[in-house]
């Protein structure tokens, strides 16, 4: 039990081991991710902020990017706060409790944007294949059912992975990463963890292949209908689907990045996998308000607006 960083009798703690050259750079990596998390939090929330405020944008699409950027900011904050404390800290620790429970949220983050994407895909599908039916098949109450699915069943999901973690015995404690993962804790596990790992591969193949097939076919068909139409029905399908399939190849990307660098992990050098180990939570909170803020004609506009308001208020004439 040397290893169990133990301050209190009832509580177990693991030791993070994944930062590089801490001592060295501590003051650069703090500045560093106080900034990224900073402008995280200032591109997502006006993007949300716009969307909220503006009647005209009550429209299925801006709600689901809303919804899209909100949980970015809910995966962001499931790792930032941590993280910055611990490059303060002459240790870095965490209780066996808050690394089950920060697990959750970013898998759960990760889990959630998948069923969002996937949620979005269909309101493009139905708008650009089947407008006449779109006002009546895509109401609000869809919206709302559509977004609670997409939060509550990831949830669920997560959550029994997280239960069967939590309820297995440690044998050691020290983490080769900058925040809790599951994988990673499974492998600290006494004795055989077969249930856990089939049950993650089960999770893994649920949440990340249906979006994957239903995305595909569903721009197959988008594209088909392009093709059969007019260059200004191309254009308009072009400018609301680009974002889209961005945002979706991206996290697709990093995400499949940090499948490969989990099973991998100990076989690639160290820096390069904690670099892979923090691109969900980094680039895509990063890219999506960027990509909808600039080539969504309406978001783009109204941000305009609020910049040029202030602008006045601060430089009167």
């Amino acid at each position: 039990m040397n290893e169990l960083m133990n301050y209190s009798s009832d509580v177990m703690y693991l030791t993070l081991e994944g930062h590089v050259e801490l001592e060295k750079y501590r003051y650069v990596y703090f500045v560093i991710v106080l900034t990224l998390y900073l402008f995280i939090i200032s591109c997502n929330g006006l993007v949300i902020f716009v969307i909220c405020t503006n009647k005209s944008l009550h429209e299925p699409m801006y709600i689901f990017i809303a919804a899209l950027l909100c949980n970015a900011l809910f995966g962001a904050s499931s790792l930032y706060p941590k993280l910055l404390t611990d490059l303060l800290s002459e240790i870095q620790v965490i209780s066996f409790d808050s690394c089950i429970f920060q697990s959750f949220c970013i898998y759960t983050y990760g889990a959630s944007e998948f069923t969002l994407l996937s949620a979005m895909a269909y309101d493009r599908y139905v708008s650009i294949c089947n407008p006449l039916q779109y006002a009546a098949t895509v109401k609000m109450s869809t919206v709302k059912k559509l977004l609670c699915t997409c939060w509550f069943v990831p949830c669920c999901e997560i959550g029994i992975s997280a239960i069967l973690t939590y309820q297995r015995k440690l044998c050691t404690f020290k983490l080769n990463r900058i925040y809790c993962n599951n994988s990673s804790m499974i492998k600290l596990a006494c004795g055989d963890s077969s249930v856990s790992n089939i049950y993650g591969l089960f999770v893994l193949s649920i949440v990340v292949f249906p979006p994957l097939i239903y995305v595909f076919f569903s721009y197959i068909r988008i594209i088909s209908v392009c093709l059969k139409n007019s260059k200004d029905f191309r254009r308009k399908a072009l400018q609301t689907c680009l974002p889209h399939l961005l945002i979706f190849i991206n996290f697709s990307i990093t995400t499949c990045f940090e499948i490969i660098n989990t099973r991998l992990e100990g076989n690639m050098p160290h820096m390069f996998s904690m670099i892979m180990s923090v691109e969900n939570l980094v680039i895509p909170p990063l890219l999506n308000p960027i990509i909808y803020g600039l080539k969504l004609k309406e978001i783009l506009t109204r941000i305009k607006k609020i910049i040029w308001k202030n602008k006045k208020n601060i430089c009167p004439n």
